[in-house]
């Protein structure tokens, strides 16, 4: 049976090469808790982009809202810039059902109409249950649905992922 290994801090690389060519002169960035806000920082810092990236929760818009609560969003939103008429580039870290990618369109509309929003993600998981689709993606994959791919932030800053569930959970 092989293991599935996945370079995080590679495919970090891979994501700032992407959002190079994503990103609109005067675009913003926002970051989906937790994992996408971390790629969001690193990405702000690594581009030289002014100021502080945007942060969404998709907490209160999720359909699994009874099931998750608040815990599911990871955080509070925290939008440092006008979302009407800007060009927002979203980041996230693993982009599976599409049901996060909704519900953080949902809170990002309730903060004003941007002109567009462009998705890029770490890892395309497959799976879609809503038609959402990445513009950019530095890694696709196919994982059992059993299983669950998280994004790890070390305490260096540096990222890792976390596999469980199906035949490799413990």
């Amino acid at each position: 049976m092989s293991t599935l290994s996945l370079d995080a801090e590679a495919l970090y690389a891979e994501l700032l090469r992407g959002v190079r060519g994503l990103l609109r002169p005067g675009g913003v960035l926002v970051g989906i808790r937790s994992g996408g806000a971390w790629l969001a920082e690193r990405l702000q810092a690594d581009l030289g982009l002014p100021a502080t990236p945007g942060f969404i929760s998709s907490a209160l818009h999720r359909d699994d809202f009874a099931q998750r609560g608040l815990a599911g969003g990871g955080g509070a939103t925290a939008l440092p810039f006008a979302v009407e008429g800007a060009h927002v580039l979203l980041v996230d870290d693993v982009l599976y059902t599409g049901r996060t990618i909704r519900a953080a369109l949902n809170e990002l509309y309730d903060f004003g109409r941007p002109a567009s929003v462009v998705l890029a993600v770490l890892v395309d998981r497959g799976g879609r249950e809503l038609p959402i689709e990445a513009a950019f993606a530095a890694a696709r994959i196919v994982l059992p649905a059993a299983q669950r791919l998280t994004l790890a932030r070390e305490a260096d800053g540096r990222l890792d992922f976390e596999l469980r569930g199906g035949a490799q959970g413990r």
